[in-house]
């Protein structure tokens, strides 16, 4: 590999946040109670503030699925990503996705969200690399807790980084990226590339990224309709081609937050 170009997932490449769609969807299909909304809508504001623990963060999401089969969630993972998630990856996301393969960037899509929530959305942006929050299993079902080192905040540098290692590929790879992200909460990882580019971001981050003279990259964030959903990719094998354009869909409610229309256009940099 030559060169890295590393994204965030939520509302960077996706319009919402995986974590709130996937507790509306469980809300919705009767697999959490109404009740639940107020506590996971709270999570998601520490978050959005940059206050909340990550550790705290990401067991509150992994609790979710507490004690379910693996093999018995697959399908409702793949319903929720058929059906909340790919509607709501916006066609700029795909270009700019494009437009790092076109240079010969390796992209590598670098999230807290877990793996039961994310995957499915990776192997549909055919990224090279995705690196998550693990979930602990044993005897074949979710404890609730999660696995190794929390991909998030720090942590995500620090996966970067052992991942580097484990590829044999040199460190500087990592000082040189490029790294897409929308959120207060991935400062560490902004701090550490050459090329920094925040998406979309608020106005704490957007006046961090005016004051350092990161670059500013706004997409346009519309959703476009369907007529039928497009089959989910399958977790144990690889992508499966699915079609170019999005489908129409009635859109579940869900707490979308900043999500506002936008031209995509680079203010500095490369995309």
């Amino acid at each position: 590999m030559k060169s890295l170009a590393l994204f965030d997932l939520d509302r960077t490449l996706l319009t919402a946040d995986s974590d709130v769609l996937w507790c509306e969807f469980l809300i919705d299909k009767g697999h959490l109670s109404d009740d639940f909304r107020e506590r996971f809508e709270d999570m998601a504001q520490r978050y959005d503030a940059g206050t909340v623990v990550p550790e705290d963060y990401c067991d509150f999401y992994a609790q979710t699925i507490a004690g379910h089969e693996v093999a018995a969630l697959q399908s409702l993972r793949e319903q929720f990503f058929r059906e909340w998630v790919r509607p709501r990856i916006p066609a700029d996301a795909r270009d700019l996705l494009q437009r790092c393969r076109d240079a010969g960037d390796t992209i590598v899509l670098t999230t807290a969200t877990n793996r039961v929530v994310s995957e499915l959305t990776a192997r549909d942006l055919g990224v090279d690399h995705y690196l998550c929050t693990e979930l602990e299993v044993m005897a074949g079902r979710y404890t609730g807790r999660t696995a190794g080192v929390l991909n998030m905040r720090s942590g995500k540098v620090e996966r970067l980084r052992s991942w580097l290692d484990g590829a044999g590929a040199p460190a500087r790879l990592l000082r040189e990226a490029t790294f897409y992200t929308d959120s207060i909460n991935d400062l560490a990882l902004l701090s550490v590339v050459r090329r920094p580019v925040v998406v979309d971001p608020d106005p704490r981050l957007e006046s961090r990224a005016l004051r350092m003279g990161w670059s500013v990259l706004r997409l346009n964030r519309e959703i476009a309709s369907v007529k039928e959903a497009a089959p989910a990719p399958t977790v144990n094998s690889e992508p499966m081609p699915l079609p170019s354009t999005a489908p129409a869909l009635d859109l579940p409610r869900t707490l979308e937050r900043r999500r506002r229309p936008r031209r995509y256009s680079l203010s500095a940099g490369r995309g």
